[in-house]
């Protein structure tokens, strides 16, 4: 069976071709940094047209990588939300187009249930586990009782980690996107510099960032003379530390063995070393996907499309009404 999964969430546009054993025949992207960079982050009007001028090139290549055609597509599986309005709707009609010319059956996903599952491409995961899932626009840890059953345990309550890390280096006119610049920087700092760590309460798995956020924005406005590197430094190890203080609450409260990191932050070698740690002085298991399956990728949004025809049994044709979901929850 080969499932064609589309991602168009946020700026990359990606599309893959997995097949029912988890193997991966194509997992192609285009990322639109080089469009944002100018400006310091996404901008919605430019993200949409980008997917408008590439997604189709995109397709195609996929099918030339994976040497197979479109009609021998089983599935199709699209990202519906959470995201940019403008950009789902481009993948979801996209792919809406697409099921309805080859008449094969369409599955709408969960941006981040995509992520909570990306990890099952590479391991064996034992049920429940915690997944800690953290990218530009979205922090949240989850309790994984099985494929399909998450249950919300902590979610961030203003900035997501990666917007912080973008945030942090737009103030340094570091450039954009901030995340592994910010790392390469932290490698020559020191962590020195004190801010302040917002653990909201006990017992409490949400998140808040922009305290931060703001704290170094002042530390920068305050000090004449400072060192980037130990901003950077500082700045990631309060991070690093944020998700160990809430995976420690978020393990003590469940019975799981194992610990699951996704999402773009995930691809931060030094914040996935420090959780791996932490879980091996906890005795849990650690997992997380290579980074090109943690960064958005369309790759996860089939497997998640599979999994939802395997308890579906979705037919065709599918409900043509189907719309983007900019804001859409996932438990």
């Amino acid at each position: 069976m080969f499932i064609l999964g589309i991602e168009s969430s946020c700026d990359e546009t990606a599309i893959a071709i997995i097949d029912e054993n988890k193997n991966i025949y194509a997992n192609l992207l285009y990322s639109q940094i080089k469009e944002h960079k100018n400006f310091g982050g996404v901008v919605p009007e430019i993200a949409s047209r980008k997917h408008i001028e590439k997604i189709d090139r995109i397709f195609f290549e996929a099918f030339k990588k994976a040497e197979i055609s479109p009609n021998d597509i089983d599935i199709i599986s699209v990202t519906q939300g959470p995201g940019l309005v403008g950009s789902l709707l481009i993948g979801l009609n996209f792919a809406k187009a697409i099921a309805y010319f080859l008449k094969k059956p369409l599955y709408p996903v969960h941006h981040i249930e995509g992520h909570i599952l990306s990890v099952l491409f590479e391991n064996s995961v034992e049920f429940p586990f915690i997944s800690l899932v953290a990218s530009g626009g979205h922090t949240s840890i989850f309790l994984v009782e099985k494929v399909g059953k998450y249950k919300l345990l902590g979610k961030t309550l203003d900035d997501a980690a990666g917007e912080a890390f973008d945030k942090v280096a737009k103030m340094l006119h570091l450039g954009y996107p901030g995340g592994p610049i910010v790392e390469r920087l932290a490698k020559k700092g020191r962590n020195c510099i004190n801010f302040p760590k917002a653990f909201i309460e006990k017992k409490n798995l949400n998140f808040s960032f922009s305290g931060l956020k703001t704290a170094v924005l002042n530390y920068i406005k305050k000090e004449h003379s400072f060192s980037t590197e130990d901003i950077c430094c500082s700045f990631q190890n309060n991070i690093a530390d944020t998700f160990i203080y809430k995976l420690n609450e978020a393990t003590q409260m469940h019975n799981v063995k194992s610990i699951a990191f996704g999402g773009g932050v995930a691809c931060n070698s030094f914040i996935k070393e420090k959780i791996r740690e932490f879980a091996k002085n906890k005795g849990l298991n650690f997992y997380t996907a290579s980074p090109i399956l943690c960064s958005d990728n369309g790759a996860m949004i089939a497997l998640a499309g599979y999994y939802k025809h395997l308890s579906a049994k979705c037919k065709f044709p599918f409900d043509f009404s189907l719309n983007a979901t900019p804001r859409m929850q996932l438990c």
